[in-house]
């Protein structure tokens, strides 16, 4: 006996007849006839009372329909709340975000998926992309933003923005008037970065060391506001992706190309490879590709 089977039973007992439940539920009467036989045979029972022109449930039958009821309700809110998931109606994403790319990226595109999906609810951790790339591969973030290349063998990813550092200097600094500069122009220079947890602090210190140095580091930040405040203050240099440097204030700032080597920096979208994705997360995943990915051609 199934569901389906306790399905079958009800209606018969709610309508006191084995034509009519067949009628609503769309199936013969033979078929109904027969699966009201199987549940009597399997459990050795009568169910009901087929004396008389209007059938009655037995003892018997009454007892099962007491008990079949709360378990056919439980069965369709179960079936009417995974249509709610399938059709987008509810859900709930954990999406991990590095700071700068949060503010530049994100809020747009949350709000135009909000829109079309009000009822999936999102949770949003700010941390940097080598913290957002541990907590998806563990599991405690559905998807994040991650500094790109990852592991290949973990994750899934597209890729949305690919652009390159840029130099932020004081406009009094010596190399405030150059066109472009290369990297190793840098080696005595006081460097304001971001933490260890952000991708971009390994990502420059490898650079550094590639073309014959290692920065001097001043001041470590998680906001860059912050840090382009304190090249502002003169206190140091920074690089920081093309995308914020158009968000500061030139007048206080000089943004120079980096050059010999320019320093690439790629964003991406990464989730787990061996792990079931929710249907909320994989339309978030469908959704922001064709925004970002849109806004960006």
């Amino acid at each position: 006996m199934d569901i389906r089977h306790l399905q079958y039973f009800m209606e018969v007992a709610r309508l006191q007849s084995f034509t009519k439940a067949a009628e609503t539920l769309y199936i013969t009467q033979p078929t109904i006839s027969k699966t009201i036989r199987h549940i009597e045979e399997e459990l050795g029972v009568t169910l009901f009372d087929r004396s008389n022109k209007k059938i009655e449930l037995t003892d018997a039958g009454k007892i099962i329909y007491e008990q079949a009821q709360p378990i056919v309700k439980a069965f369709q809110s179960l079936s009417a709340e995974l249509g709610d998931l399938k059709n987008l109606q509810k859900g709930h994403i954990r999406l991990g975000l590095p700071p700068m790319v949060g503010s530049s990226f994100f809020p747009e595109v949350i709000g135009r998926f909000h829109k079309t999906y009000p009822q999936v609810t999102m949770q949003v951790f700010e941390d940097g992309a080598k913290k957002v790339m541990k907590d998806v591969e563990s599991g405690l973030l559905d998807v994040g933003v991650a500094v790109l290349p990852t592991d290949e063998n973990l994750f899934h990813h597209f890729s949305f923005v690919m652009e390159n550092l840029m130099l932020l200097v004081h406009p009094s600094h010596r190399l405030a008037g150059h066109d472009a500069v290369p990297l190793n122009e840098l080696a005595e220079e006081s460097f304001v970065l971001f933490r260890e947890d952000f991708a971009l602090h390994d990502r420059i210190i490898t650079e550094c060391l590639r073309v014959g140095f290692q920065p001097r580091i001043v001041y470590e930040s998680s906001q860059w506001d912050l840090i382009s405040g304190m090249v502002a203050a003169n206190l140091g240099i920074a690089l920081l992706p093309e995308t914020i440097c158009r968000e500061l204030d030139q007048e206080r700032i000089r943004i120079l190309p980096l050059i010999n080597p320019s320093i690439p920096w790629q964003l991406g979208m990464i989730w787990r490879k061996d792990r079931y994705l929710s249907f909320a997360a994989r339309e978030w995943i469908s959704f922001t590709q064709k925004v970002l990915m849109g806004d960006r051609e």
